[in-house]
C-alpha cells in the first residue's frame, strides 16, 4: 500500500488569521517501507515571518522572498500526493494549511478521510506517554542528532520511521503477497512439516546389579516413612 507521510512549516499557527505555509516535505512509503522518492518545497508566503515562527524553523524573509508561490507547485504536488492515504502528526493542523492554500489557488480540498494522524494513534498506542515527534523519537531509538531546527523534509523523513513503529515495525520477510491472501510463515513455507511417525514405547527397567545398589541405599535410612505404619 502505497502512503506519503509529509510535514509543513508555517509562518505562524493560524490559516485563518492570514498564516501561509513555506516548506513542505512528503515521502513516499509503500508497505511502510521508504522508497527513496520525495517532493520538497520551500514557499514564499507574501507576507512577513512571525518571530516565534522564525525561531522554531529558521526560515526568513530573505530566504523565502526568491521562492516560488504554492500555486507554482500545485500540480506537482498533487500528482504526488495522487490518492494515497497523507501521513501526519497533528494532521489536521497540516491539513488546515495544505487545503487552505489548495483552496485559494481554486484547487479542490483535499479529502480528510484521507488523513492519518500519528499523535492520535501515539495517544491511543502509548497512553500516559509524551506524543511529540521528539519524544517518539527518543522512545523507538530514531536518530535525530541531525534536527537542530524544524524543518518539513527532516520530519518528515523522521516521522515515517515513527508511523511504522507506532504501526508494530516493518513486516519481516520477503515473499511477496497478493491482496487478500494470508501470508505464510517462512520457516513453514521452507520447510513444510512432516508427517507425525509413531513410535513404540520405550522400558527402562533396572539391571539387577542397580537394584541391588539401591536396596543397599535404602538400608542406611533410619525409621524411613514407607515402614511407618499409621497408628
Amino acid at each position: 500500500m502505497r502512503e506519503i507521510v509529509f510535514d509543513t512549516e508555517t509562518t505562524g499557527l493560524s490559516f485563518s488569521g492570514g498564516d501561509r505555509l513555506v516548506e513542505i516535505g512528503c515521502i513516499e512509503i509503500v508497505n511502510r517501507v521508504p522508497t527513496g522518492k520525495s517532493f520538497h518545497a520551500y514557499l514564499n508566503p507574501d507576507r512577513p515571518m512571525a518571530a516565534e515562527a522564525f525561531a522554531v524553523h529558521g526560515l526568513s524573509d530573505t530566504f523565502l522572498a526568491d521562492k516560488r508561490r504554492f500555486a507554482d507547485h500545485a500540480d506537482e504536488l498533487l500528482a504526488f500526493l495522487a490518492d494515497s492515504p497523507l501521513v501526519a502528526h497533528n494532521a489536521s493542523f497540516d491539513f488546515g494549511f495544505l487545503n487552505g492554500e489548495l483552496k485559494l489557488c481554486g484547487r479542490a480540498s483535499i479529502d480528510l478521510e484521507r488523513m492519518v494522524d500519528t499523535l492520535a494513534i501515539a495517544r491511543v498506542r502509548l497512553p500516559g506517554a509524551k506524543h511529540s515527534l521528539d519524544a517518539l523519537c527518543t522512545r523507538f531509538g530514531v536518530d535525530r542528532s541531525h534536527r537542530v531546527l524544524h524543518g518539513a523534509l527532516l520530519d518528515a523523513q523522521l516521522l515515517a520511521q515513527v508511523y511504522v513503529e507506532l504501526m508494530g515495525g516493518r513486516q519481516i520477510g520477503f515473499a511477496l503477497v497478493q491482496e487478500g491472501e494470508a501470508p505464510a510463515p517462512a520457516a513453514m513455507a521452507a520447510h513444510p512439516a512432516a508427517p507425525a511417525v509413531a513410535r513404540p514405547v520405550r522400558h527402562f527397567a533396572p539391571s539387577i546389579e542397580e537394584g541391588a545398589r539401591h536396596a543397599e541405599f535404602l538400608s542406611t535410612i533410619n525409621e524411613p516413612l514407607w515402614t511407618t505404619v499409621p497408628g
